[in-house]
């Protein structure tokens, strides 16, 4: 039996259905948090008042046999011809039943729509006539105040939304006329599991958005490529075709088949000298603009669906931790940290506003899409200390930027720019490799321990002495990476 997620993943990648099937279950790790019951809010927001609830493992036909005397079917579950659909929400309306799918989000979409079409294909196999379509997702304009107003946090739409965020395309209609009958996909995907692992078949589905899970155990050799390989040529449709063609260095590249980005130009430059390419003259320019004393700064944060703080919105972020270094004319560097485990959003700007001097740069990594967010929602939460936060964000310098605009390109950072990354071309003997925590996303999953008060007393300062590592680690490294432009600004070229 099969589920629309196993359409789905065959749709995308035979190998990666095929490997996902096979595979031992792991635990899910969701990358936003989501503790509430989502269904349960739902329910307030129709109004639901009698209703069966389907339940996981549920036998098909106790939705069947619910629906002949129900007139809302919640969770219900139903088959047909091997495929098995979960109905978030149905309502009877005179012959017909009304279905309502539950989106997570802020503006659903018709990308994807594959999956509507093939609940509603399998419940008209089973005789059921469906009516209007709708959608229920997360409000992007809604404020949570002290408490939470489901009639306000939900949206129960008619329509698709563009890529404005507008409302567009019916979804009833829309959905109607590309659904397909899966009958022929289902066949295919029995046969694709009958026979071996497919093959690994390159295709723009591998690295689109998320890159595949399955991606290095399927292009394994890709590791082992030199740091000056052609297919680190970043955001370049034919690097592959260059390759097979035997122009297998960056300098190798084929003029004609390069988008000509400034980044493409660095690392092909970088190839053509001996590895390292510096535009000197903007990276002079963009460090006269940095001031000591200097103030490193990241931040740790938590992301939730439904907002569980006064003054969130859906899929509003908290952050939890900060670090920062302090360094100055002389090069010393200060550190300190803040950790919260719950909603301390106010002691976080109070203390920012203590610990970051009055004076002098302040530099994040990714600072635009980062600090600088989270320093202005800070601003916008507490009126009385917008002034000093925002002073802040006025003398925020983002590290970023020197590499992202091609002004500096190493061949050893691979096509990439994280931190980490360039981090790890330092001769320096500290590293995330010595610590507990090594990404991001760790970091959230045990800080979650915290707020969620499921560890005892010993793991708890375990986890804390972790967090503070690896934040720390974080502002740390930007001082070896900033160090680092400071002498290749003051080389003369070769």
């Amino acid at each position: 039996m099969f589920h629309i997620s196993d359409c789905r993943k065959y749709s995308r990648c035979p190998r990666l259905f095929h490997l996902e099937w096979n595979a031992p279950k792991r635990e899910y790790q969701p990358y936003v948090r989501l503790d509430e019951e989502v269904s349960d809010l739902v329910i307030r927001k129709l109004g639901i008042r009698d209703y069966w609830l389907g339940k996981r493992g549920d036998p098909a036909e106790d939705a069947v046999i619910a629906a002949e005397t129900y007139d809302w079917l919640v969770k219900a579950r139903f088959e047909y011809g091997d495929l098995r659909v979960k109905v978030p929400f149905m309502h009877r309306v005179k012959d017909a039943w009304d279905v309502y799918f539950l989106f997570i989000g802020l503006y659903p979409h018709a990308e994807g729509l594959e999956m509507y079409g093939d609940t509603v294909w399998v419940l008209e196999q089973l005789g059921y006539k469906v009516g209007e379509l709708r959608i229920v997702h997360l409000n992007a304009s809604y404020v949570r105040q002290e408490e939470l107003d489901v009639n306000q946090m939900f949206i129960v739409s008619d329509f698709f939304y563009n890529s404005s965020c507008n409302p567009s395309k019916r979804i009833t209609a829309e959905v109607r006329a590309r659904m397909k009958d899966p009958s022929d996909l289902i066949a295919e995907m029995k046969e694709c599991l009958e026979g071996d692992t497919p093959l690994p078949c390159r295709t723009s589905k591998c690295a689109s958005r998320v890159r595949c899970r399955y991606y290095q155990e399927c292009f394994p050799d890709e590791k082992r490529e030199d740091d000056n390989s052609i297919v680190t040529l970043i955001s370049s449709r034919y690097k592959y075709d260059m390759k097979k063609e035997g122009l297998l260095r960056l300098k190798e590249a084929d003029p004609e088949r390069i988008e000509g980005h400034r980044m493409q130009y660095a690392q092909i430059a970088a190839d053509q000298g001996n590895g390292l390419y510096v535009d000197r003259m903007a990276l002079r320019s963009w460090l006269d603009n940095i001031d000591f004393p200097i103030t490193f700064l990241d931040f740790e944060w938590e992301r939730f669906a439904i907002p569980p703080y006064q003054g969130m919105k859906p899929y509003d972020v908290l952050p939890f931790e900060y670090s920062i270094h302090i360094m100055d004319a002389n090069r010393s560097l200060q550190h300190k940290v803040f950790l919260s485990i719950h909603d301390d959003r106010r002691e976080m700007a109070e203390s920012l506003l203590r610990d970051i001097p009055k004076e002098g740069s302040v530099i994040a990594y990714n600072a635009e899409g980062a600090e600088k967010i989270r320093i202005k929602e800070l601003a916008d939460m507490y009126p009385d200390l917008a002034e000093g936060l925002m002073d802040i964000n006025r003398r925020m310098e983002d590290l970023q930027l020197p590499f992202e605009s091609g002004t500096v390109y190493d061949t050893r950072m691979r096509g990439t720019w994280s931190l980490k990354t360039i981090m790890g071309m330092m001769d320096d003997e500290s590293g995330y490799h010595d610590l507990d925590i090594a990404q991001g996303m760790d970091a959230v999953y045990e800080w979650r321990h915290l707020d969620l008060s499921d560890a005892d007393e010993e793991e708890k300062q375990k986890i804390i002495e972790n967090l503070k590592e690896y934040c720390g680690m974080d502002t740390y490294a930007m001082t070896v990476v900033f160090l680092w432009l400071i002498s290749l600004a003051d080389e003369e070229p070769v």
